[in-house]
This record gives structure tokens, sequence and C-alpha cells, in this order.
């Protein structure tokens, strides 16, 4: 696929508007007040056949009567019109669009509008923002390519965002909150251009330190992998609000891969894959990119940040909310208490976070030595200083509060050590002292989940590294080599079909044989060992417990031929069920068309038994934004648990390995509390190699897998072995 970068809307020298108008509240009227308020120092080229001006500037009848090509054509003009504006932009040479006008895929009447447009644009690798949004700013070059007010005297500075939702985008520069913008994009219904091509372009244009997605879909996930390599790789911070979850694909649904590790995580999975932040809400969404903008504030070492406040209910809100989120606070060295029992008041308990007290409220030098102390200690790699500061405080008090707020800030930059101030509510920020903060450094944010979610996602910034911009390309490579999917739906594989392939694969199955008759079950279980177990096996199959096709603890001959006899009936259900095009067992994807192959009828699958272990869930799946496998206790639970880790595919098994510790049952695997657990090597060992299944298996047609399922799997510490396997081709 050919790639498309918009930057001519980016960094435009020149613009023309389609549409162009002097009827307030109208996209042409505001797009072209905007340009000239801005001061754009580019020529402005109002186009409408129907005036001869617009604001003073000469008004053109069509784009074909430009003096010359522009950098961007802005487009404000009913639907219908935009394609045939789109197609002038091409012949005359301009180097992208920006569609603000509406009435394309947001409404059923306008899909074929925008089917139109998208094809028109793809083919000549034009680039188009929107249809449906608000356009482009590029702050440094005051060019608001932009559909709604933008208010004045928004200061150009190093962070930029990227929304799906233009509402956020019109809150984020209207909020009075000090961030200086580089760039913003609302990229509206995406018809040509996702968040991915925004943010691989925007993550190479000189100034951008710090990035924000607003995403409300998962978008193209190779484009989405490879930009966030291009930022990890440019030391570009990225922290992502994500809205909505989509539709886990059919196959997972099928199994219980959909419901234990849906769409929404797999997303997730990839952006902390990244070293990006994940927020909450658009507000802790723009105060997390603030900090990571701002590279003084930025941990540079080893260790972890230390909370220091005048108040214990902050401190311990601060502790409580930082467990929640996997911040963790490093103990004090021994050396640091010490200095510090002299310095603070003798209630004090040195701690981290620490209360200093209101005791010494207004003993700012004492402040900056207690700040300066806890800053020193080679444990602590950042500061979270809280300080609030009331809009009404009375003349008297005024000073005295920002004497305190210089005398913690002096504190951190004694040792140059990483700070980040931080209000307890949002709005108990002065603005002159955010502004004085951030000349030196110091980033001023507002509210406490805030605080701590930004100084999460710095602690996390410095993981990005070498390793993890070849790991995102190769996961963006991994998407782009997936086989298609196949036009008449894929086909699931039998139990024993697809424990054949794990077998060959290197992945553990236990020893088993095929039998289609009870009586055959004899001569195939003469090789194995009892107990076995009894399964009926069939592509028409994947939830056998549920169906009753499944015996297990069978000790003898006697018992597997019982077995199998009571069987008989259940297989003969089931196959004249999959006759009939109904699904089997939630199988989903039948489409009861009559004309399909009548499926084959079941098997007996005969198995040893295993040995004891811990019962999970592996699974690998490519329907998601990236393939990913999946890892959590397992067995018939296995989504009423909800205890999974999800990771980007490829992964090595030492990558597996570390994401297990996430797991709540980490300890249970890792034989705490005097239980056994499990061979964590072999297990992580496994689970890789499922992932490499599904990315490099080609059956002879081409077709890979999109699902393979293994559930349950025993992790014992002998060993690891699949008991079930549902797969499906796509």
């Amino acid at each position: 696929m050919t790639t498309i970068r918009p930057t001519a809307l980016l960094t435009p020298r020149s613009v023309a508007v389609v549409g162009a108008t002097e009827r307030p509240g109208s996209y042409g009227d505001t797009v072209v007040r905007n340009l000239i308020e801005a001061g754009f120092s580019g020529p402005v080229h109002p186009v409408n056949p129907g005036r001869e001006t617009v604001h003073g500037l000469p008004c053109l009848p069509s784009l074909l009567d430009l003096p010359e090509a522009v950098d961007a054509v802005v487009i404000a003009v009913p639907a219908p019109a935009v394609t045939p504006a789109i197609r002038e932009a091409i012949e005359t040479g301009c180097g992208g669009a920006v569609v603000v006008s509406a009435g394309f895929g947001e409404t059923e009447a306008g899909e074929a509008l925008e089917a139109e447009l998208a094809e028109v644009a793809r083919e000549a690798a034009f680039p188009v923002c929107g249809p449906n949004g608000n356009g482009v700013i590029s702050f440094r070059h005051q060019a608001p390519l932009w559909g709604d007010s933008v208010p004045a005297g928004i200061g150009a500075g190093s962070v930029a965002m990227i929304s799906q939702s233009g509402n956020v985008a019109v809150n984020a520069i209207g909020s009075k909150r000090g961030i200086g913008f580089h760039t913003m994009v609302s990229t509206g219904n995406q018809a040509v251009l996702d968040t991915g091509d925004w943010l691989g372009s925007i993550a190479e244009l000189d100034g951008v330190r710090a990035i924000a997605l607003f995403q409300e879909t998962d978008g193209d996930g190779a484009k989405l992998a490879g930009a966030l390599a291009t930022c990890a790789a440019n030391g570009i911070g990225v922290a992502v609000l994500k809205v909505g979850t989509s539709k886990a694909g059919q196959a997972a649904a099928a199994a219980h891969t959909g419901a234990i590790a849906g769409d929404q995580k797999v997303f997730r999975a990839l952006i902390e894959e990244a070293g990006a932040a994940w927020a909450t809400d658009p507000h802790e969404l723009l105060e997390i990119t603030r900090v990571l903008a701002e590279p003084r504030a930025l941990p540079r070492r080893a260790g972890g940040p230390a909370v220091l406040t005048c108040s214990g209910g902050d401190s311990g809100i601060a502790a409580d909310q930082a467990e929640q989120i996997g911040l963790d606070f490093p103990e004090l060295e021994k050396a640091t208490i010490d200095r510090l029992k002299e310095l603070l008041p003798d209630a004090v308990t040195p701690a981290n976070p620490l209360d200093y007290t209101s005791l010494i409220w207004d003993e700012t030098d004492l402040l900056s030595e207690i700040v300066a102390t806890v800053g020193a200690d080679p444990h602590v790699n950042q500061l979270l200083l809280f300080h609030d500061h009331p809009e009404d405080l009375r003349e008297e008090h005024r000073e005295g509060w920002a004497g305190v707020r210089r005398g913690l800030a002096a504190g951190a930059l004694r040792n140059k050590t990483p700070a980040v101030l931080a209000s307890t509510l949002p709005d108990l920020v002065d603005p002159e002292a955010r502004a004085e903060l951030a000349e030196a450094g110091i980033p001023a944010v507002g509210g406490i989940p805030a605080a701590l979610a930004a100084l999460n996602a710095s602690q996390r910034s410095m993981a990005s590294g070498p390793a993890v911009v070849a790991h995102l390309r190769a996961i963006a490579a991994s998407i782009n080599g997936l086989p298609r999917p196949d036009e008449n739906g894929g086909e699931w594989l039998s139990e024993h079909q697809a424990k054949s392939m794990l077998r060959s694969a290197g992945i553990g199955v236990p020893d088993s044989h095929i039998a289609s008759t009870p009586s055959a079950c004899l001569d195939a279980a003469a090789g194995l060992e009892f107990p076995v177990a009894l399964k009926l096996s069939a592509s028409s199959i994947q939830h056998k417990s549920e169906l009753g096709a499944v015996r297990i603890g069978l000790a003898d001959e006697t018992a597997l031929l019982a077995a199998a006899e009571d069987l008989m009936s259940v297989a003969g259900q089931i196959h004249l069920t999959a006759a009939q095009g109904r699904p089997i067992g939630d199988q989903g994807g039948s489409t009861g068309d009559r004309d399909e192959p009548v499926p084959e009828p079941p098997v007996f699958l005969i198995e040893e038994m295993a040995g004891e272990g811990i019962e999970l869930i592996i699974s690998a799946r490519t329907d998601a934004v990236v393939p990913s496998l999946t890892i959590g206790l397992g067995g018939i639970w296995a989504e009423f648990l909800a205890d999974s880790v999800v990771i980007p595919l490829p992964s090595t098994p030492e990558r597996v390995q570390q994401a297990l510790t996430s797991l709540k049952a980490f300890g249970l695997l890792s034989g705490q509390r005097g239980t056994d657990g499990a061979d964590l090597d072999a297990l992580a060992s496994f689970a890789s190699k499922v992932g490499h299944l599904l990315l490099d298996y080609r059956d002879p047609s081409g077709r890979g897998f999109d699902l393979i399922e293994l559930n349950p799997v025993v992790a014992g510490s002998g060993g690891v072995i699949a008991l079930d396997a549902v797969a499906h081709l796509a």
C-alpha cells in the first residue's frame, strides 16, 4: 500500500479556501478569518465563483485558476461538491486538503460520497484530513486550517495532539492551562489518513516532544505500531486516551479469547509495549503530555519518585492511588532519613511519601533544604511537590504562598532533580505560577490523579530505547505479513488436527490416538498409559464440555469402551446438527448455507491424562489491532476470573516471562506460600511457540491461523502441556 504523507498540511506555506465566504458562522468564513487573525505569512486564496473578494482578499472562481499550486486546500462546501474540488486540487498539483464539510460516512446517505472521495485521493496518493473534522493547526507556522474559532494568544510549544473527536480538540486548545501546542489535528472520519499516518508524520517534525492521541477506533495496526516506533526512536513521549470497544473478531468470539482479551485490551497492550501512557480522561491526557514534553522533568536514572506535601491527607491519597496504577515509591536510604530527622519537626516520621506538616509551612529555606535532601537520595529519580494556590487569596497571604512554592522549586533545582509540582484539585493552579515554574523546567499539573498518571508515564518513558523501537517495527512487519482472510470465512480444525500441528511446532500435547468406532478405541489405547481421556473431535466442535463430548479419568479398557459407546449418540447428534448448518458449541461463523459440504463426522480422540499443575489459557489471535498472545488462568472459569495478560506479537520467551509477573496469580505460578508452582522457563517457551505458530504457519494454499486457543494448559513443575486446542484458519 502506498504511504501518503500529510507533510504539506502540517507545514503549509500557502493556502486556498474552497467555499470562502463572509457569512458569519460558516466554515468558509471562519477558516479565512482564522488565517488572517493568526497572521499567516503565506498567500491565502479564497475560492468561490459567486464572490469577487472575501475579507479583502481577491476571490478565484476555481482551484484551476490558482496562480500556482498551494500546499493546503481547505474545503468548506456541501458534501456533493467536495470530491470535484479534490480532483481540481490534484490536477493543480496542490499538497493536500482539509475537508471540514460534513455529510459523509457519519451518515448512511453520505457513505457513497466518502467512498468516492477516498478512492480519488488514494489513487493519487493525495493526503486528505477529514471529512467531517475541524482540520489542522500548525501553531509554529501560524496556520489554522481550522473550521472552528481559534482562541487568540496560544503560544507555540512542543505538544502535538491528534484527536478523532473535534470537540475534544476544540476544548484542548480552548482550556486555560498554559500548554504550548505545536500541532493540532482533528482527523474527522479518517477517509484517507488515520491516526498512524498523522502520528508518524508529526513525530518527524522539528520541535515536537510529546503527542496526545484521542482514539475512538483502533485504526491500522501496522501504521500505528510503525508510528510509535518513530516516536520512540525520536524520544517523543506519547499519551493515549481510547474510548469505546470494537467487536471482537468472529473467531475469537467463538472461543474464550474474545471475552478475556477484547480488542480494547489488545490496543492498550500495544500502547504500553511502546512505553506510551494510558490516560483515563481528557484532562489527564493533556497533563501527561505537559510533563512528557518537558525533558528537564523526566527521570534520567533508575529509581522512583518521591512525594512531598504538608498534608497527611494528600500523602495518603497519593500512596493509595499510586498503588492502584502500579507506581512504586522507593524507600529512602538511611543517610537521607537521618538528615531529614535533623530538619523536620520532632513529630514527623521521615518516609516516602513525606508529610513535612504545616508546622514549617512558611520556612522557605528549610523547605528548600528538605526537598534538596530528598532529591539527592540515590533511590529517588523524580520529585512530586504538592502545592495549592487558591485563586482568591488575600493580598497579605499571596506572597507567602508564592514564597513556599519558590522554596520547593529551589530545592529541586539545587540538585537538578527532575520535578513536577501538583495541586490537589485541578483548579488550584495559579496561571502566573505555572508560567514561572515552566521557565524553570518544572511542569505544574492540576489534580492528584493526573499528577500520578504523569509521573507513571514519565517513569515508563525511560524504557524506550533501541529494543522497543525494533520490537514495534517487528510488530508492524508481522501485521503486513499476515495472510489475507479467506473470503469463505475460513476453516475450523478438529482438535486432533490442531494438536498435530502443535506437536510439529514443539508445543507439548498429550500422547494420543484417534479411532472411528468404540471397538477401535481399545486398539488405539493399546499404546497409551491409563487412565485416559476420551473426546469427540471434529471441526464442528469447539466447546466439548458444553456438549457433553468428553470423558476423563477412564481407568481401564472396560471404562473406555463404555464411555465410547455412551458418546456414540452424542456424536450422532453433533454430526446431524452440523450437517443441517446450525452452529455447534457456539461455534459462530456458520451461515446455514445448505450448499456447504457436509462436515466429517466426529472421531474419538483417546489421550493420556496430564499430571498435576495449574490450569491456564494460552491463546494467540490476529483479529485485533495487532496480533497478540494472551495468557491467563484457564479452565471453564477463564472468562469469569479475567486474570490475564496480553502481549503483542512477535514475542520472545523473555518478554513472556516478564509479562507473567503482571498476573494476579503469579504467586501461584512462581511457587509462593509452599505451592509447587510451574516451570516458568518452560511456560514462557511454550507460550512463545504458540505465538510463532500463529504468525509463521501457512498451509499449501497460503492460509494461516487467525486464532489458536489452548484451554486448559496444565503448567507444573515438570513441564507444560495443552489438554484442549481450538484453531481457526483464516
